[in-house]
């Protein structure tokens, strides 16, 4: 298994010679040849470039998330919320009742979806296609959208 860590440029648009429009990625991949490897595959530091990968190949790319910061139910979840009349003062965006009696013996049952930290974990997108590659720069451009913000490192992975 193929594998580099590449920076994350910004997200653009490449345009095809029949005229499609393809949303990418713009990755830049340290010329140097580091890479993720592990002791287990037998990949020495720097054995995979950007050479290893090809226009039109199908990668995995995984990354850390952006991070969100603390947020309420109803950005973290999806809840709806409270009716917005009827004596809804402050608490149109509240969790509402978190449990109490029965089953729950009075207790927070483990797993209650709550406010919390938002973002700021590892995602892994797969099936992402390598639409160009410019070797001299490092430069590689991938389908679609990766995770992480501007300026962080990710991971790509052949799949295989």
């Amino acid at each position: 298994m193929k594998k580099l860590i590449a920076k994350k440029v910004e997200m653009t648009q490449i345009f095809a010679e029949s005229g499609e429009v393809f949303p990418v990625t713009l990755l830049v991949v340290d010329t140097k040849g580091k890479t993720l490897s592990t002791d287990s595959q037998g990949l020495a530091l720097g054995s995979e470039t950007l050479e290893s990968f090809a226009e039109g190949e199908v990668v995995t790319v995984s990354g850390i998330s952006k991070g969100k910061g603390f947020q309420g139910v109803v950005k973290r979840h999806g809840f709806k919320g409270g009716r917005r009349s009827h004596g809804q003062k402050h608490s149109e965006r509240e969790a509402g009742s978190i449990g109490g009696g029965g089953r729950a013996g009075g207790r927070v049952v483990k797993g209650m979806r709550m406010a919390g930290r938002m973002g700021g974990e590892r995602i892994t997108v797969k099936s992402l296609k390598v639409i160009k590659m410019i070797q001299e720069s490092g430069e590689i451009y991938i389908s679609g959208a990766i995770p992480g913000r501007r300026g962080s490192k990710v991971e790509i992975k052949s799949q295989g």
